[in-house]
This record gives structure tokens, sequence and C-alpha cells, in this order.
């Protein structure tokens, strides 16, 4: 029964869609920008990332950051953009679920969002800050709204 379409009058589930379909394409759109580096100099490409956005590479993250790009290999970037194509189709079929006003999208959404609220919660706890604190309450309203929309179907249309 969880395939039955639910059918109304635009409503928050379309933004939850446009938002989930948005996610999807920043992700594949920095898959495809892992796979311009390889055969580069992702090291040389780090440094002046760090140079341009004005942040002393000296410094421990910064240093951290560098040293990080140093070591990956074309391997681990063909890796790291499947990762984020799996993950872009993951959510491109969330959202077109959603749209089309499928029961199962949106316990999917409930569940794939949900499984993040404690992460998020304990990350705000650990240091609060404004992205930490943004995020948190972005996806918990989308959790909360997709868990309304199951519980009250027609209240939430």
């Amino acid at each position: 029964m969880l395939q039955k379409k639910r059918r109304g009058s635009f409503d928050g589930i379309y933004l939850v869609a446009l938002f989930e379909g948005a996610k999807g394409a920043i992700v594949i759109l920095a898959g495809f920008g892992l796979l311009s580096f390889i055969h580069k100099d992702l090291r040389l490409a780090a440094e002046q990332l760090v140079t341009h956005l004005h942040i002393n590479p000296a410094q421990h993250y910064p240093r951290i950051f560098i040293d990080a790009a140093g070591n990956i290999t074309n391997g681990q970037l063909v890796a790291l953009a499947l990762a984020a194509m799996i993950y872009s189709i993951v959510r491109f079929t969330e959202a077109y679920g959603l749209w089309k006003r499928q029961a199962w999208a949106e316990w999917f959404g409930l569940l794939s969002g949900g499984i993040y609220v404690p992460v998020e919660l304990f990350e705000v706890l650990r240091g609060s800050t404004w992205p930490k604190v943004s995020v948190l309450i972005v996806n918990l309203g989308i959790v909360l709204y997709l868990f309304f929309a199951i519980i009250h179907p027609k209240r939430s249309r």
C-alpha cells in the first residue's frame, strides 16, 4: 500500500522535492569537479585555494587539507566521484517520488533525513555555529514536515 499516490494542491512536499533535487545536483557537480582533477596536481590546487581564501597555509587545518590533497590518488578521486553519483541518484529518486506524490518517497525522505538528526544535534551541542544550527533546523523541519505528511496526509496538503 506504500505505492499509493496521494494527490492534492501545491504544498510543502514539492518544496522538499526541489530541495532534495538541488542537493543531488550540487553533489553530482562536485563529483564531476573531482573528476576534473584526475592526472592533475591536486596539492597545488589545494594550496592555491587556501591562498585565494586568504588563509595562512602554515596553520594547522589548512596544512592538513593541503597534505591530504597531496596524498589523494586518481583511483580515490574516481571512487569519490562514483560515491557522489550514487548519492545524487538517491536524491534524484527521492525528489522524483516526492514530486509525483508517492507515499514511499515520503517514508524514504523521513528515514534518510532522520538518520542525520542525532549527528547534527551532537555537532551543535559540541560547538554551536550558525552553519551547524542552520543545517539542523532545515533538516529537522523537513523530517518533521514529512512525519506530519505521513501521519496526517489530508491535513498536510
